[in-house]
C-alpha cells in the first residue's frame, strides 16, 4: 500500500479528519508550514461551531497574503505562466466577434480562451489552427473540430496558417487574441498577420498578444526556449512592430517579473516561477502582453 494510501487508511479522508488535525493538514498543503498557535485556535473553533466547513478555511488560506507572496511557486515554471495568461486572458475586453489565433486547447474542444477563463459571453469565436497534421504532437490528438458548444457562445474551427486570413471579411472582428503563437512565424509573416488583423478588426476592435520575452528568455537558455519557435522578441520589438502596422497600444505588462535574474545575469527559476502575476516594467517579466486598439483607417503599413 503506498504511503498516501496507507495515511488515508489510518486516519481518513480530509473531510472525515479532526478539526485540528484538518487544520494542520491544510496549513501543511497551503502554506507549507503547521499552524501558529492563533492560527489553529481560530480555525479550529470556528470549524468546531459550524461557522465555517473545511472547503471554506482551505479557501481563506488560499486568499491570503501569505499564500500569494510566501507560500509561492518554486520550480513549476510552466504552471506558473499559466496561471499569469488566464488572469491575461481574463482582463481581455468584452467582444462579440472574437478570433482566436492557434487557439486549440489540448483537452478542451472549446478552446483555450474560454477554457483559460475568458469571462463574458459571445456572438462567436473562431478559432484559426493549423490542420491537425502540421501542429506540433501534443495537439494532434485534437483531430479536427468543426463547431463546438461552449458555455459562452458557439465556437468555430478554421484550418490554415494564420499568416493567412483571406477567408475573413474585413472589420469582421471585435478582438483578436494571439497567445503564444506569434512566436511561431517569422518576422516578415508576422507582420502580414498584423496586417491581415488589422484588417479584419473593426475600427476600435482589439488585438491581445502574449508571447515569450526574449530579453528574458535568453537568460534562460541560449536557443529559443520552444524548438518551434521562428523568433522570440523584447517588448521595444514587438512594440516597434504593432505600431508600425498602425495599432494603439492600449496596455503592456508583463508576467512574471525577472528582475534580480536580470540585474544578475543568470536565470533564476525560482524567482521567476515565484514571481506569477501581472507587473508593469513589461521588459523585464517572462512574458509579454499587449493590448492595442485598431484606431486608425486606411490601408496597414506593409512597406520596408
Amino acid at each position: 500500500m503506498g504511503s498516501y494510501a496507507h495515511w488515508v487508511f489510518s486516519h481518513g479522508t480530509f473531510a472525515e479528519l479532526p478539526f485540528d488535525r484538518a487544520v494542520r493538514m491544510a496549513y501543511n498543503v497551503m502554506l507549507r508550514r503547521d499552524p501558529d498557535p492563533l492560527g489553529r485556535e481560530y480555525f479550529v473553533s470556528r470549524l468546531a461551531t459550524g461557522a465555517i466547513t473545511r472547503d471554506q478555511m482551505v479557501e481563506e488560506l488560499r486568499g491570503s497574503d501569505e499564500f500569494i507572496t510566501v507560500a509561492r511557486y518554486r520550480t513549476a515554471l510552466t504552471h506558473s505562466l499559466h496561471a499569469g495568461r488566464c488572469a491575461f486572458i481574463q482582463s481581455l475586453p468584452r467582444a462579440g466577434r472574437i478570433m482566436d489565433l492557434g487557439g486549440t486547447h489540448q483537452r478542451h474542444p472549446q478552446g483555450a480562451l474560454v477554457s483559460m477563463g475568458y469571462p463574458y459571453s459571445f456572438e462567436e469565436l473562431t478559432i484559426v489552427d493549423l490542420p491537425a497534421d502540421e501542429r506540433h504532437p501534443i495537439y494532434q490528438a485534437m483531430g479536427d473540430e468543426r463547431e463546438v458548444t461552449s458555455p459562452l457562445g458557439p465556437v468555430r474551427y478554421h484550418y490554415s496558417s494564420m499568416v493567412d486570413l483571406s477567408a475573413f471579411a474585413d472589420d469582421a472582428f471585435d478582438l483578436v487574441y494571439s497567445g503564444q503563437s506569434i512566436e511561431h512565424v517569422t518576422e516578415s509573416d508576422c507582420d502580414k498577420v498584423l496586417a491581415e488583423v488589422r484588417r479584419i478588426l473593426r475600427p476600435g476592435g482589439h488585438l491581445a498578444i502574449d508571447t515569450p520575452n526574449a530579453r528574458v528568455t535568453r537568460l534562460q537558455q541560449d536557443a529559443f526556449i520552444d524548438p518551434d519557435h521562428e523568433i522570440e522578441y523584447t517588448a521595444e520589438q514587438l512594440a516597434a512592430k504593432l505600431e508600425y502596422a498602425g495599432f494603439t497600444i492600449t496596455e503592456s505588462k508583463g508576467l512574471n517579473y525577472a528582475g534580480r535574474s536580470l540585474t544578475a545575469g543568470a536565470f533564476s527559476v525560482e524567482e521567476v516561477a515565484g514571481n506569477a502575476g501581472a507587473f508593469a516594467q513589461a521588459r523585464d517579466c517572462y512574458v509579454l502582453t499587449f493590448l492595442c486598439r485598431n484606431d486608425q483607417t486606411g490601408a496597414p503599413n506593409l512597406a520596408g
